[in-house]
């Protein structure tokens, strides 16, 4: 458990900094903008109580937000998604549930699953995330293609960072 503290706090910090110093500054034009930094909340492990979740969630946004000068509008997309990967967990649940102890990455739950549940989530961020910041509808379809742009390249980087630091047990 305590290993688990050390390396959730440590992925927290790594994954924040690489947002704000790295990420932030890589400019694919105005309508693909890539938030790694979400990862952290979709890799918890799963028997991560709600509450803490939602905590976890809200602490991460909050952190994006104090470095980006946003006003809170990634701590309430990112509490939106730590309050809807409850509900996405549930519908992709296997039949036996969920084993104790594992977190939902490619190597412990499989690649279509994984493709369910982060795409799902990222979709879910981004689409509260830019409309929020927009805050009108009368460039609807204009934010709506910036939402499935963002998502895709968001979870382009996320499936990469997997395979770069998530290895496969079987390889070990």
């Amino acid at each position: 458990m305590i290993n688990e503290i050390i390396k959730n706090t440590i992925r927290f910090f790594v994954l924040i900094l690489l947002q704000v110093l790295i990420v932030q500054n890589i400019r694919l034009g105005s309508y693909i903008i890539l938030f790694p930094y979400i990862l952290f909340i979709l890799l918890l492990p799963f028997e991560t109580p709600k509450l803490a979740v939602l905590l976890l969630a809200f602490i991460t946004g909050l952190s994006i937000d104090m470095f980006y000068d946003t006003a809170g509008i990634h701590a309430a997309a990112c509490t939106l998604i730590g309050f809807s990967r409850f509900y996405v967990l549930k519908l992709l649940a296997p039949r036996e549930g969920y084993d104790l102890g594992l977190t939902p990455t490619i190597d412990s739950m499989g690649t279509l699953w994984f493709v369910m549940y982060a795409a799902s989530l990222i979709f879910i961020h981004h689409l509260f995330l830019f409309y929020l910041e927009i805050f009108r509808f009368n460039e609807f379809f204009r934010t709506l293609f910036r939402v499935i742009l963002s998502t895709i390249g968001t979870f382009i980087f996320v499936y990469v960072i997997q395979f770069l630091f998530y290895k496969s047990s079987q390889h070990k």
